[in-house]
């Protein structure tokens, strides 16, 4: 049986950056298959890799001859799979209820309206310039957040990071949004529990190790 794992990922992608960030943590080795979203008009709507995914989304992960789609659907297979490694979840029902409600507060509502083929609609077929673009994505961003920072600023399942002092599922969502929102100009300073818990996390090299800038694919000097 082929165990290998190989993940179909963009460097600046947030959705493949959770997935390298949840291999990491679980210690997994991998071989990336770079897939990058704008070159020849976008790779991901090349014909071999509209084969793997018919969405023409990054990550896919292949686990021998398995596909699995979707990010948070393939750091759960993860944690199937690999349960006694570093496990992304915690013990009980309720807190796996709150860890997966923040978790999709940004890969199901923040990130969604961020996306590129989101924008390039905008630009492609309704002509937005670029500063009402970006105007929209900040907001988006900006209000995801502060929920999420309401959600765990005073909440004492919170601790070194968004849940108790081991990184998680949420933790994978949260640092690369952080990332995003930085990139549109926005200060994490605004939301000081979830800048406390990026910290945290950036500390550890599982999360160093999937930093856009640290991927094969990114380009030199970024």
């Amino acid at each position: 049986m082929d165990d290998s794992l190989h993940l179909y990922s963009y460097w600046r992608s947030s959705a493949a950056y959770r997935v390298r960030i949840g291999l990491g943590l679980k210690g997994l080795a991998f071989e990336t298959l770079p897939v990058h979203l704008l070159r020849d008009g976008g790779q991901q709507h090349a014909a071999d890799y509209v084969a793997v995914n018919p969405q023409q989304l990054v990550p896919v992960l292949l686990h021998g001859r398995r596909a699995v789609r979707q990010s948070l659907a393939i750091l759960e297979y993860l944690e199937e799979v690999w349960p006694d490694a570093a496990p992304l979840l915690p013990g009980t029902a309720r807190e796996r209820g709150r860890v997966r409600g923040l978790a999709q507060l940004v890969a199901c509502d923040i990130h969604p309206l961020n996306n590129l083929r989101v924008l390039q609609f905008f630009e492609r077929h309704w002509n937005v310039p670029q500063a009402e673009r970006d105007e929209w994505v900040r907001h988006w961003i900006v209000e995801g957040l502060a929920a999420f920072e309401a959600l765990v600023a005073e909440d004492p399942a919170t601790g070194a990071f968004c849940h108790g002092d081991v990184p998680g599922l949420a933790d994978c969502c949260l640092v690369p949004q952080l990332y995003n929102a930085r990139r549109f100009g926005l200060e994490a300073g605004q939301w000081p529990t979830l800048e406390r818990i990026e910290q945290a996390c950036l500390a550890l090299p599982a999360f160093q190790d999937a930093a856009p800038e640290a991927q094969p694919d990114a380009p030199k000097g970024s």
